[in-house]
């Protein structure tokens, strides 16, 4: 069992900057691959960014891509999201996951792939 906990949300300028993070509880949390997801309203949820258990593999989505970061802190079981440059299109509700399976090399990408999943955060970026 993990529980994820987002903050760092709020409302921003075009251009501006935000930092999200993910504090993970549980005795498996350091051992699990973390993402983030966004869903903007009437849209799916879309994959943001997301990094293996131990950091050494990370992967940012497309529409997000030269603008975002992802990286993890595992002595203190966080996970955060360095958001750049922001734009109006990227206002969505962010969401922290972790990954169904440990120890897994590589970044899954899909909202399936993820088992446990934050309340979520909002994150509005005015024009």
């Amino acid at each position: 069992q993990v529980q994820l906990v987002e903050s760092g949300g709020g409302l921003v300028q075009t251009g501006g900057s935000l930092r999200l993070s993910c504090a993970a509880d549980g005795r498996t949390a350091g051992s699990v691959g973390m993402g983030w997801f966004r869903q903007a309203p009437g849209k799916e949820r879309e994959f943001v960014a997301g990094i293996n258990w131990n950091g050494g593999n990370s992967l940012v989505g497309p529409s997000v891509y030269g603008r975002f970061t992802i990286a993890r802190d595992n002595a203190k079981n966080t996970v955060f999201l360095q958001m750049s440059s922001l734009k109006p299109e990227d206002t969505a509700v962010y969401y922290c996951a972790a990954d169904s399976r440990a120890y897994r090399a590589v970044v899954m990408t899909t909202p399936g792939d993820y088992k446990y999943w934050g309340q979520g955060t909002q994150v509005t970026v005015s024009s």
